[in-house]
């Protein structure tokens, strides 16, 4: 795992505080997050309309990424596409995060620190 990685797992982690409760046992995953552009293995770059699909139960719901920076702490919300509704993407380890609807914070950048594989999501939204 690459320092950019690393930085955005404790960034992701540290903006949803509140709500970031760490992967249990008993956790189920109800989705995935999987690049849209590159192929259901293919890590998903972190960047400002990055196409991003949300795979669940067999149906997707295509959507893109919006990275947000706030002092040294970006911020990587997930949009579906055809809703106003942002969610930003809590980490729960490596592979695994928690899709939490939540105000944006920060600025709008175009780049955030890197990329990361297919995110399971422990915690889907109805959409």
């Amino acid at each position: 795992m690459n320092r950019a990685s690393i930085s955005l797992h404790a960034s992701l982690c540290a903006a949803a505080l509140a709500f970031c409760a760490h992967a249990r046992a008993d956790d189920v995953v109800c989705g995935t997050l999987e690049s849209a552009t590159g192929g259901q293995d293919a890590m998903i770059t972190l960047r400002e309309g990055e196409a991003v699909n949300f795979w669940r139960g067999g149906n997707v719901r295509h959507g893109a990424l919006h990275v947000y920076k706030d002092g040294e702490v970006y911020r990587v919300y997930w949009q579906p596409e055809g809703s106003g509704d942002q969610y930003v993407l809590a980490n729960e380890g490596t592979n695994a995060v928690r899709l939490i609807l939540t105000p944006t914070r920060g600025t709008k950048v175009d780049t955030g620190p890197g990329s990361l594989p297919p995110q399971k999501v422990l915690s889907c939204p109805a959409m």
